[in-house]
């Protein structure tokens, strides 16, 4: 146990010291210091109409991004279905199935990558490549825009524009992205993932028999897949694979890679905003949850399952479903590394999960993916429940609802409590709509509580664009891709427009002083106060159906019931 201590120590301080200096750099390249690669940029802007510091109105802002989203879903959309049409098939796969090809082009543009398929037995090499690829290079920088934009929304003072999300963009790929991911896809093809355009190799087993290894360009997209908070997989079983993921050196740097920009976004917002404590602020509030949630998990999985107890040690925990060479320890990190992030790549079975430890990863995405959350978007989400704390704040102790100098009013109460109903919808309305249609029980694996937290999970991960599965769950049939595919929709964009909204609306405002009436926004009591509200809505929220799941799955486990 001292052992599995110091890895998690370890990778927390190592996280920790590459986030601060990134976040940082990041703040200069979005506040237009960083120049050196303005021609490239130029090439790219100019001959779309774009002119360098040209700003746009929220609304402007907003449709840019959905048409740009709109764009990208048609161009992936028309790649898979085509693929048996177009180059790089050495395969020889056929197009993949209209309501298939719907949900992975949603998935990869909502930077959500659920993936309903397994990748190395669906996809051409120019899929992976040309479309996701491509994708999680874009859908990243999209929401690494928003957030950037809702900065200067709530610096901005008297303003009507929030940035250029054309400039944004590609300063994110161009500046932060690219560069990353080239190194780091450099490291896992020295640690030993395979970068090829090669379909497979043969080898020859142990006992002398011949297996067919499938291969591809698969260190570019991993490193991506991660630093973007992308999470999906080139091969069917994702980061568990030995290609994706061959060594201990690798997983470390993959779950480092998962984390390090959105955490770096809190010390880049505060940057931005003039008020670097607001940015810490925000950094310890998703920090206790997120230690929280990890020394959750990994108690869960120490613990083991009692019905093993006879026939598997109990000292190696619960070892069901993971990955030998990454033990309790690295499994439980990645759990909550990834479903804390709405990354999504696994490392072991979120379905081999003890109940509790799945009800941990099931919460982090039903809160909104907002413990460090998504590239951008994790930080966005975050600062609505910062906006409904001040207000409630406000309520309590009979002081002006303010933040960073501006009023916080009814038309942003109201867009911040708006997106409130998204999660519910999309998780709790679409899974009922399941089980009334019968596509549930068709789909789920395992009956009783862990049959419905298969189907909470994957609703969960959809609408929290997370994309990770609990196993278990046929989710490739017309209903659940047609119905993930709208979870996906509403979840980015349900809350991506209200935030662009309320920085629009706060960016037109005075900003006046702090006084007597003024409830600090970057002390330890409005921290604690940040992480009960969140609690608060979430449990409210969702404790009920987590009841009858995995809650229930653990009582039985104890009373020795199985089903």
């Amino acid at each position: 146990m001292t052992s599995d201590l110091i890895q998690a120590a370890l990778y927390v301080g190592l996280l920790v010291a590459a986030a601060i200096p990134l976040g940082l750099y990041m703040a200069r390249v979005f506040t237009g210091d960083m120049t050196f690669l303005a021609p490239v940029e130029r090439a790219i802007l100019a001959p779309a109409g774009v002119r360098a510091g040209e700003g746009q109105h929220w609304t402007r802002y907003a449709l840019s991004l959905i048409a740009f989203n709109a764009a990208g879903f048609l161009v992936l959309f028309l790649i898979l279905r085509f693929q048996h049409l177009l180059p790089l098939n050495p395969q020889g796969f056929d197009g993949v199935p209209a309501h298939l090809a719907f949900n992975t082009a949603i998935s990869f543009v909502t930077n959500t990558n659920w993936q309903s398929y397994g990748g190395e037995t669906t996809l051409s090499h120019l899929s992976q490549m040309a479309g996701l690829t491509t994708q999680n290079f874009v859908s990243a920088a999209s929401g690494m825009a928003v957030a950037v934009a809702v900065a200067r929304g709530l610096s901005g003072r008297q303003v009507r524009t929030i940035g250029n999300f054309w400039s944004d963009m590609v300063r994110a790929v161009l500046y932060v992205l690219l560069p990353i991911s080239i190194v780091l896809a450099v490291v896992l093809i020295a640690q030993g993932t395979p970068q090829t355009l090669a379909a497979s190799a043969t080898a020859t087993t142990v006992e002398g028999a011949q297996q067919t290894l499938a291969l591809g360009p698969v260190a570019s997209q991993v490193a991506i897949k991660q630093l973007g908070t992308n999470g999906g997989g080139f091969f069917n079983v994702n980061s568990a694979h030995p290609f994706e993921n061959p060594t201990a050196i690798s997983n470390l740097l993959s779950v480092l890679a998962i984390l390090v920009i959105p955490v770096a976004f809190c010390f880049t917002y505060g940057r931005m905003v003039g008020d670097r404590r607001q940015g810490v602020a925000l950094f310890a509030a998703m920090g206790i949850m997120f230690v929280t949630a990890f020394a959750a998990v990994y108690a869960a999985e120490r613990l083991g399952n009692p019905l093993h107890a006879a026939f598997a040690d109990p000292a190696a925990g619960n070892m069901e479903g993971k990955e030998v060479r990454f033990g309790v320890v690295n499994s439980a990190l990645w759990a909550v590394v990834t479903t804390a992030a709405s990354n999504g790549s696994v490392n072991a079975m979120h379905d081999s999960l003890t109940p509790l430890g799945g009800l941990v990863a099931m919460l982090n995405m039903q809160l909104g993916e907002i413990i460090y959350g998504g590239v951008g978007v994790g930080l966005t989400g975050m600062l609505l429940f910062v906006i409904l704390t001040v207000f409630l704040a406000g309520l309590m102790v009979g002081r002006t609802p303010e933040y960073l100098g501006k009023k916080i009013e009814a038309r942003e109460v109201k867009l911040a409590a708006l997106t409130l109903m998204v999660m519910p919808i999309g998780v709790l309305s679409f899974a009922a709509l399941a089980i009334v249609a019968g596509a549930a029980q068709s789909s789920v694996q395992d009956a009783g509580p862990h049959g419905l937290s298969e189907l909470l999970y994957a609703y969960s991960s959809a609408t929290g664009n997370n994309g990770s599965a609990f196993a278990g769950f046929n989710a490739n049939v017309a209903w659940h891709n047609t119905f993930l595919g709208a979870a996906m929709m509403l979840g980015r964009f349900g809350y991506i427009i209200p935030i662009l909204a309320i920085a629009g609306s706060l960016a037109a405002k005075k900003t006046a002083p702090p006084s007597a009436g003024t409830f600090p926004t970057h002390g330890p009591v409005f921290v604690v106060l940040l992480v009960v509200t969140v609690l608060i809505v979430g449990a409210l929220t969702f404790l009920p159906v987590l009841a009858l799941g995995p809650i229930a799955e653990h009582v039985s486990m104890i009373a020795g019931r199985t089903f």
